[in-house]
């Protein structure tokens, strides 16, 4: 229940009604942490979502997942266009019912907000103080501002804490697409001239995340079904057969924002608010999720009067280093690398794709640490 919250105080104040705020709040919920949920009422835009194997177990732990939920990930096949190698993983080679499974944002969201851990004020933090004991955060409602208190304040959302960005000059093209042939529960991830092609099976169709230049991007929203279709036919190639565009096009700008300054006291960023990745390889949202997951298992282990300080913030911040850093150094450079026109390197391309499909050990350890992070890393 959303309630007007002044001059109170708790333990934790999570900044962010997305999937990973509320995937925190679900953490905390009942576990006698006192907690605030400060959640900007704006309606969420649907688009499908890639969530690991390692992300499910994640929201097995919090009662948000049943055997209806997504679309199966099987199996991930990995190409480039105008050039040789193919990599092919199988959840089966691993003993997994699947890789991941593709959602519904909306849906997911849907889920995780029905598990509240304490009062939810709709609004957006406008300030915030940091004292030697606690933050003081100011709240804008629809109708006034609203003062509390809290020994920790968890920025879940947005990426205002970002002190590195890097504009990938790519926007990423997502619409639903009707294949000739079915899906077999396969994600295609083909890297094409412009930017990486995700074809990712969402119920009987399939998913489209499409990175294209800056340059590209309009005519591909504004041009006739058509020619869009036969755009991404020739892009992709004819492995699913003829594509028919449903619905509409959206697309949205990419680049990579970071905090690379280790929180100091009692604000600590996490999810899209600490890093916001590129979509190839579907690594953001799961990166958050552990965020989340590694900050609660912290939380409930740590004495209340100790929530915030610095050295509460720099066993976080080094916990999460290794998954964190692994994460963002392996999306960026595969959009550098793969996104290169440079022919040589595309040839190298080939070769480390074949490689990497001749030998087992090197593509289990790829998939292991797409579906758990650092958790794969020795």
């Amino acid at each position: 229940m959303s309630v007007p919250v002044s001059l109170e105080r708790f333990d934790v104040a999570i900044a962010g009604g997305g999937p990973v705020g509320c995937a925190l709040g679900a953490a905390l919920a009942g576990s006698g942490v006192s907690v605030l949920q400060i959640r900007d009422g704006a309606a969420a835009q649907d688009r499908p979502i890639a969530l690991s194997y390692g992300s499910r177990q994640i929201l097995q732990r919090l009662g948000h997942w049943t055997g209806n939920t997504g679309t199966p990930i099987a199996t991930i096949h990995v190409s480039q266009q105008h050039g040789f190698g193919r990599t092919v993983i199988s959840a089966g080679d691993y003993g997994l019912p699947a890789l991941g499974y593709v959602v519904s944002y909306v849906d997911l969201l849907a889920s995780l907000s029905t598990r509240e851990s304490g009062p939810v004020v709709p609004g957006k933090v406008l300030t915030w103080t940091v004292d030697p004991d606690a933050v003081r955060v100011r709240v804008a409602t629809a109708d006034a501002a609203y003062q509390c208190s809290a020994r920790l304040l968890v920025l879940a959302d947005g990426a205002d804490a970002a002190d590195e960005v890097r504009d990938y000059e790519q926007w990423a093209v997502v619409a639903t697409m009707r294949t000739e042939r079915p899906h077999r529960f396969i994600a295609w991830e083909r890297f094409a001239s412009q930017g990486p092609i995700a074809l990712l099976p969402d119920r009987d169709f399939h998913a489209l995340i499409w990175s294209v230049s800056t340059q590209s991007v309009a005519s591909l929203l504004e041009s006739p079904p058509d020619m869009f279709v036969a755009r991404l036919q020739a892009a992709f190639g004819d492995r699913l057969g003829r594509f028919q565009l449903l619905g509409a096009r959206s697309a949205f700008p990419l680049a990579l924002r970071l905090s690379r300054t280790p929180p100091a006291l009692r604000v600590l960023p996490i999810g899209n608010a600490a890093q916001t990745l590129h979509p190839v390889a579907g690594q953001g949202l799961n990166l958050g999720l552990r965020d989340a997951a590694e900050l609660a298992e912290q939380v409930l282990a740590t004495p209340g009067n100790e929530l915030g300080s610095r050295d509460f913030l720099r066993r976080y911040w080094n916990r999460r280093r290794l998954d964190r850093e692994g994460s963002i150094r392996f999306t960026d450079a595969l959009v550098r690398v793969f996104s290169h026109p440079s022919p040589s390197l595309a040839a190298l391309r080939g070769a480390g794709l074949l490689l990497l499909d001749a030998i087992p050990p090197a593509r289990h350890f790829l998939a292991r640490r797409m579906m758990f992070g650092g958790r794969a890393l020795p």
